[in-house]
């Protein structure tokens, strides 16, 4: 699917959540909706804030975290907690599936694809439950800090 047939798909799945839930529609809840699906990497809700801001679209921090709390329930968007940092986002619409190697030294995350994975995640069948997706999380050290000097314990004194 293409970037426009994505963001009309998800403006319309928007529009029938705020219909359902009865719930206001906001010139800045769709702007915020447009400018998530215009990303392509996982984001922290002060950035997209920062973002939008600098584009010109003037709206307060807490209108933007409570937008992004109606797009996780809607389904439009994910929520990650990688580690100690603050939760991150990345749209669902549009993504192929996805896990995570999480840098626990520098934070960095990376997306990783894994056909072996997704085919033996999707051949579980569990009792009374239906799942809809998965989240793998594979936590570590990435390369560039592997290669970094540690500091040794003479230095620590």
């Amino acid at each position: 699917m293409n970037d426009e047939r994505t963001k009309a798909a998800a403006t319309a799945a928007l529009n029938r959540y705020l219909m359902q839930h009865r719930l206001r529609r906001t010139p800045e809840r769709y702007a915020i909706l447009d400018k998530v699906f215009s990303l392509s990497e996982h984001f922290f809700v002060d950035t997209l804030h920062r973002m939008l801001d600098a584009d010109g679209y003037h709206v307060s921090r807490a209108t933007v975290y409570n937008t992004m709390e109606i797009l996780v329930d809607a389904g439009l968007v994910r929520r990650h907690n990688f580690g100690s940092t603050p939760a991150q986002y990345e749209k669902v619409a549009g993504i192929t599936n996805h896990h995570h190697l999480v840098c626990t030294q520098c934070g960095k995350v990376r997306e990783v694809k894994d056909a072996e994975i997704d085919r033996l995640l999707s051949s579980k069948r569990y009792t009374s439950f239906h799942p809809a997706y998965a989240d793998l999380y594979i936590y570590g050290v990435c390369s560039r800090c592997a290669r970094r000097p540690r500091p040794s314990a003479k230095n620590k004194e």
